[in-house]
């Protein structure tokens, strides 16, 4: 393997590109578009020193990371991709406000994504500006480094830049630019439009090099969607042990990887509802919390459709793709035994009575509007009743409960380690994002700094759930 060290003024990026390599047809190059006066605003020095990015000065780092100067070795790209939007086809997407810089091979010896979000329009921004404003940058960098410290798969923030210029939604805003780092922005949308072009020896070249990068141990295409099934069953479960909703699960926000990727309307549960909707574009509740199984398993219905384009006789592959696919309700159910399973203090919950017991308390939560994450927490404290109105329902609960974790050895250590004492709370994103939008960035760093340690944060003030004037009652894409 080959690199080059690179450097701008004081920043030096150890640029190793490989999907720049891939044919034409998979992107379009070009560069960010150069901001007026770019300032940094927060820079992620524990990533950039796994990506092996050296120390350098703000003023340097700003211009880089806001896309006004390009590093030498970068291999700047708009990548293109399709994707199926609340169930309905859209043949053309891509990045239509984004460009990937170039990867890098970091310390760890993963290799990974750097991509500009807000850094100007590309031949994909279908009629957008191709920018950002400060809301959605300051969201995404917080929640995805939260998602990262609650250990659930996630792109990250490396950097947030404002630009020194407004961009014009609902009113003029605070233009600003994200540096996210991935382990790559291959989605399932990537596939996608080249499978329904009929382009079979792109769709064949886009198969192998997802294989090499992610899942080596995949020889086949049929491998690569039992591999990326399961990390997706995974996933979900995960998002939903700490009470997440995504909120927009296209085919186009849903990774080969398996990390999270596009924090747009996303939120975090305050009190437990299962059909609990945030998200301002999502009418019919497509991708509400407890929808979230569904559609993961219907994403990769239309993953396996993608592959086996490629096939010379897909038909032979239909039935194992199939099983594929149909395999991941179980998946999906394992994980969701296992991790609700941890937070009532079970190492080694048993796949029928033990869910029935985890989910029968969200039932009383639920009844009573119980506080997801902070009632967990006080039952790994052991003051979970105090967070009931009705304190017999629980009571009751509590009966069969103590009985099933008479014989587990620390069941307080378990329930500790998988419930958080704090999230980033829907309303205490908005604060920051208000607050930061008048140049006050306090909030901002008081967040960041108790989500660095969700499990056992001292800050108690970022665990009191919203007031009935601080709850935010809907979320917004930010596009």
């Amino acid at each position: 393997m080959s690199r080059a060290y690179i450097s701008d003024m004081q920043v030096s990026v150890p640029f190793d590109n490989s999907y720049a390599r891939l044919p034409d047809a998979f992107y379009t190059r070009l560069a960010p578009t150069p901001v007026r006066a770019p300032q940094l605003i927060a820079y992620n020095d524990d990533l950039a020193a796994l990506l092996g990015l050296p120390d350098a000065g703000a003023e340097d780092r700003a211009r880089v990371f806001s896309g006004s100067r390009v590093p030498e070795g970068a291999a700047p790209l708009a990548q293109l991709y399709a994707g199926h939007q609340f169930g309905n086809y859209n043949p053309q997407l891509g990045d239509g406000r984004a460009i990937l810089l170039g990867e890098v091979v970091g310390t760890d010896g993963v290799r990974r994504d750097i991509q500009l979000k807000g850094s100007g329009p590309t031949p994909y921004s279908r009629m957008g500006d191709g920018r950002a404003w400060l809301g959605p940058v300051l969201r995404e960098y917080v929640i995805s480094e939260a998602m990262h410290a609650l250990g659930v798969p996630t792109t990250r923030a490396l950097a947030a830049t404002l630009t020194g210029e407004n961009v014009v939604r609902e009113s003029l805003l605070p233009g600003a630019v994200l540096t996210r780092v991935a382990a790559s922005h291959l989605r399932v949308g990537t596939f996608q439009i080249f499978a329904s072009r009929g382009q079979t020896e792109a769709l064949k070249e886009l198969t192998q090099y997802a294989i090499e990068r992610h899942w080596p141990d995949a020889e086949r295409p049929m491998d690569l969607l039992r591999a990326v099934c399961a990390a997706q069953a995974e996933l979900v479960a995960n998002w939903m042990s700490f009470g997440f909703i995504h909120g927009v699960m296209n085919t186009d926000n849903c990774t080969i990887s398996g990390e999270t990727i596009d924090y747009g309307p996303c939120a975090f549960i305050d009190d437990f509802h299962e059909d609990t909707v945030f998200s301002s574009i999502d009418q019919h509740g497509r991708y509400a919390f407890s929808n979230q199984p569904r559609i993961i398993v219907w994403n990769m219905a239309q993953f396996a459709t993608a592959l086996l384009q490629q096939l010379d006789d897909p038909a032979d592959s239909v039935d194992e793709a199939t099983e594929i696919v149909h395999a991941m309700p179980d998946q999906i159910e394992a994980a969701w035994t296992r991790r609700f399973g941890a937070k009532i203090g079970l190492s080694d919950p048993s796949a029928a009575d033990d869910a029935a017991l985890a989910r029968d308390l969200l039932q009383i939560m639920q009844a009573q509007g119980a506080d997801f994450t902070n009632t967990f927490d006080a039952l790994a404290r052991g003051d979970a009743r105090d967070q009931f109105v009705d304190r017999d329902a629980f009571d009751t609960w509590s009966e069969r409960w103590n009985a099933r974790i008479a014989d587990e050895a620390d069941p307080q250590a378990v329930m500790q380690a998988a419930s958080p004492r704090v999230i980033p709370r829907n309303h205490r994103i908005e604060e920051m994002i208000s607050a930061a939008v008048n140049g006050d960035y306090a909030p901002f760093e008081r967040l960041q700094n108790a989500l660095r340690d969700p499990f056992g944060t001292a800050d108690t003030g970022l665990m009191r759930p919203p007031t009935a004037a601080q709850r935010v009652p809907a979320t917004f894409c930010g596009t």
